[in-house]
């Protein structure tokens, strides 16, 4: 006796509605009738595999499977049904864009070029992407399941660009000295080089990362609250001429902004006294240097008294006394002229 049909068999293959927004949907049977009706949408193709290989592809379109129309069939018959089925898994798989797929996360702790500080830095933003090789997608990636979502080809993709991201965000900061702070600027740049090297880390899976939507580079917000002190108190430094004088003048606006909060009594007297020090600790440090004492001159030496008989003596001191003099040159006393 030979096979018949089954009436209640498939004979009209098509993705079903619901699996419309899948990269890859599989049919379920693994045995297909002869002369089945196969409908491939004009933004899929359709993919007969035997034995993990890639045996045909159907382009969008209706196609009836028969081998004699269609040559890649005959190695698909299935000769236990008297060659009334072909067997093969078929996958329908999706060739437009698809877009709006986050990733987002921790790129990795990168020192900052301008104040040589380690700081956290964080992605977000979308990316698209569109399968150019479905043969490779199914066999490389997907694989004989059943994916009932995108997530196991998309969670992969999304690591890929995460992963270009780490190496490649902090390798350009490097090679080009870009401040952290400000690096939002840079977001053309990032985009377009992280493109272009993704690639090559998706291809083997037949897929295209078409574009990148909503790219966005942040700071942890500890970190970034960090480099914008530091900028602050380098430029507030170059303005003051020393970082002592900028922390002299920090500590008297902290002062004042407490006298202003109410801190009297007792509190202000010593406030006041820790102002007028710090008061001091600027104005020494902005007065120039004080000059070397001068060495004093060695006080003049009493002239040695004239032996008596000889000269005329001060009466008080007995310094000799200069002929007509009215004072002691030594100690100032009135003296009767000689």
């Amino acid at each position: 006796m030979g096979f018949f049909l089954n009436p209640l068999r498939r004979e009209f293959v098509a993705r079903p509605d619901a699996s419309k927004g899948q990269i890859v949907f599989k049919w379920p049977d693994a045995t297909i009738p002869k002369f089945a009706q196969v409908t491939v949408e004009a933004d899929e193709v359709a993919l007969f595999l035997k034995e993990g290989r890639v045996a045909g592809v159907l382009q969008p379109g209706r196609s009836t499977l028969d081998a004699a129309n269609i040559p890649f069939l005959g190695g698909l018959v299935d000769n236990a049904t008297n060659g009334n089925f072909f067997k093969s898994e078929l996958y329908f798989v999706g060739t437009r864009e698809f877009p709006n797929l986050p990733f987002g996360g921790v790129i990795d702790n990168v020192v900052d070029p301008e104040t040589q500080l380690a700081v956290g830095l964080r992605v977000f933003g979308d990316y698209s992407l569109k399968v150019i090789d479905p043969g490779a997608l199914i066999v490389n990636l997907a694989g004989t399941r059943n994916l009932a979502s995108n997530d196991a080809i998309t969670d992969w993709m999304r690591e890929q660009v995460l992963k270009v991201l780490r190496t490649g965000v902090t390798a350009q900061i490097v090679r080009n000295g870009w401040p952290i702070l400000g690096i939002a600027a840079r977001t053309d740049d990032i985009e377009k080089e992280t493109l272009a090297a993704v690639q090559t880390q998706v291809s083997s899976y037949g897929v295209q990362i078409v574009r990148m939507g909503n790219f966005t580079i942040s700071l942890d917000q500890k970190d970034e609250e960090t480099l914008k002190n530091f900028r602050r108190d380098v430029s507030y430094t170059k303005l003051a001429g020393s970082f002592t004088q900028y922390g002299a003048g920090e500590a008297l606006r902290g002062i004042g902004e407490g006298a202003a909060n109410g801190n009297a009594g007792g509190g202000s007297s010593a406030l006041l006294g820790i102002g007028l020090g710090l008061g001091n600790i600027v104005a020494g440090a902005a007065a120039p240097p004080a000059q070397a004492p001068q060495q004093q001159a060695a006080p003049a030496q009493p002239a040695a008294p004239a032996q008596p008989g000889t000269a005329h003596f001060c009466s008080s001191c007995g310094t000799a006394l200069a002929a007509g003099a009215n004072f002691c040159a030594n100690c100032g006393a009135h003296v009767t002229p000689g």
